[in-house]
């Protein structure tokens, strides 16, 4: 049965319903805890009244510098959203870890950024080294990986399109929001998988609903592909893509064709002028919720609730 951790400027602490035990552990880091496993189960088990979660301040249970690294397109809805036809290679980008913050801190809006987006991803904690060359299987996913996490990929779109920067407009501070939970699996909770639902609400507006069945590279075969040129280490986080309902989707093939034929420059101002018409992005205020579980609840992740802020 999967273990819920969250972390605070405390210590770290075992969750079960809406009370959590702190563990009795020096772990610092997610790799460190990762180490303490037993102090974990400890906690869990050591049937204590505990405290309640809602008085606990929840930061990022993934703590950082780590490596980050995501994969792209890799939901069938959000491939037909982004106007993507036929096989589509694996891909993957890196995002700054210092866009990592808690799963209540704000998001802030750089002054400079005009559309601002969501997308919400399952994000795998590694609980092992994965050296280059290594092959991961659905049966050995488990030695690899030791958790998940809710992660929100925000993305400044009109950074990401115009200057090709996936890097940076991804790398924002508060732009890869984590949490609340660290679920730490056991080998047995990897069958369920697949049944996974990812939920975004943006002020209670359903955007994203899908389960792990919509994603097109899993992420056995996702860590074998990083393999082949990447090392991952215990505490490194790997997000596994977005389903469809973002703010931003292609623009219709007979506006592509059309835009297709004008200079780049001329063709980003045409589709961004356009793009200021889509009130789905977000904006100062706005509350994103976010949510990963099991439809039985034998695995939930906890929920995510940020909220928008321009920069001051």
């Amino acid at each position: 049965m999967s273990t819920n951790v969250l972390r605070t400027a405390d210590g770290w602490w075992a969750v079960a319903g809406d009370r959590a035990v702190r563990v009795d552990t020096k772990a610092r880091t997610t790799d460190e805890l990762l180490d303490d496993r037993d102090a974990v189960k400890e906690a869990a088990l050591s049937g204590e009244a505990g405290t309640p979660v809602a008085d606990l301040a929840a930061l990022s249970p993934v703590t950082t510098p780590c490596r980050v690294v995501c994969q792209m397109v890799n939901y069938r809805s959000h491939a037909r959203d982004s106007g993507f036809t036929g096989d589509i290679p694996p891909a993957f980008f890196r995002k700054a870890s210092g866009s990592v913050s808690g799963p209540h801190e704000n998001v802030v809006r750089p002054a400079h950024v005009k559309f601002l987006d969501y997308e919400i991803e399952l994000g795998l904690v590694m609980g092992a080294r994965l050296p280059v060359g290594t092959v991961v299987t659905e049966q050995n996913l488990h030695e690899y990986v030791a958790g998940l996490v809710v992660t929100d990929d925000i993305s400044a779109r009109d950074i990401q399109l115009t200057r090709t920067q996936f890097y940076e407009s991804k790398s924002y501070p508060t732009f890869t929001p984590t949490g609340p939970y660290l679920t730490l699996l056991e080998p047995d909770d990897f069958a369920h998988l697949l049944d996974l639902r990812l939920k975004l609400s943006v002020n209670g507006e359903l955007r994203q609903d899908r389960t792990l069945s919509d994603m097109i590279v899993l992420p056995a075969q996702a860590l074998t592909l990083l393999a082949r040129f990447q090392t991952l280490d215990p505490g490194d986080l790997v997000l596994t893509g977005t389903p469809g309902g973002t703010a931003l989707k292609a623009p219709p093939k007979a506006v592509e064709k059309i835009g297709a034929l004008l200079p780049p420059a001329l063709k980003w101002k045409a589709f961004f002028k356009s793009q200021a018409k889509n009130p789905r992005y977000l904006k100062d205020g706005d509350v994103i919720t976010a949510t990963i579980a099991t439809g039985d609840g034998h695995i939930d992740l906890g929920e995510q609730r940020t909220t928008v802020a321009d920069a001051t």
